[in-house]
């Protein structure tokens, strides 16, 4: 199991964000996070990978880490071992989409330059970008910056990709491409919670749904 939340209170400066959040997602599954904006959404994902704490719950497990009790220098050893994808990319705008992979793997640890080299090969190519690893983060359309975020967040083979809006700054083709992908990852084996507020998109590709709303998850 990826991720096993029961009864889990989550909160944002003092102010009840979900209360009763229980829910797990096992490996190799897709499931879609829904709710209207400031529902709750982004900061569940948070919760998962230590930027938000969590006040009170009965289990909060996320790749065997206790994220109730996370203490501050195992965050890196968590987020190493997923994907994360933002809506707003966050790329490195003074390097390349290939430099970009490299910066990540060398701050994780990585340090034969071939190898680094191969996976960032490999990674390109997985999400079809390998012809435009040399381009600069400005001169890639919002599909490909997100493609290049995907190829981010498969460097170290995460079991769980967690993806918040990811389709939210593109076109809906373009956006309907990157959710293709992540049903495709998950086919290969990666589980993977995307948050979203496009129902037509998940009414398009079905997958298990869990919503926010009311301050509970359902």
């Amino acid at each position: 199991m990826l991720i096993d939340y029961e009864n889990v209170t989550i909160e944002r400066a003092g102010r009840l964000v979900l209360k009763n959040v229980t829910f797990h997602i096992d490996e190799g599954e897709f499931c879609y996070l829904t709710g209207s904006v400031g529902s709750g959404k982004s900061s569940l994902l948070k919760t998962m990978y230590g930027e938000v704490e969590i006040p009170d719950g009965d289990k909060a497990e996320v790749l065997g880490f206790d994220v109730m009790g996370l203490r501050h220098r195992q965050i890196p050893q968590l987020r190493r071992r997923m994907g994360i994808v933002f809506q707003d990319f966050q790329l490195l705008q003074d390097r390349s989409a290939s430099e970009n992979l490299r910066f990540v793997l060398r701050a994780t640890g990585w340090k034969n330059k071939g190898e680094i080299n191969d996976r960032v090969e490999e990674v390109l190519k997985a999400v079809g970008m390998e012809n435009k690893a040399y381009k600069m983060p400005h001169s890639l359309s919002g599909g490909e910056q997100q493609r290049v975020v995907i190829a981010r967040a498969l460097l170290n083979n995460p079991k769980l990709i967690l993806a918040d809006e990811p389709t939210g700054n593109l076109d809906p083709h373009t956006g309907y491409q990157i959710v293709d992908l992540l049903h495709k990852l998950s086919a290969e084996g990666a589980g993977v919670l995307m948050a979203t507020h496009n129902l037509q998109m998940v009414e398009d590709f079905p997958a298990r749904v869990l919503h926010c709303g009311n301050k509970a998850l359902a």
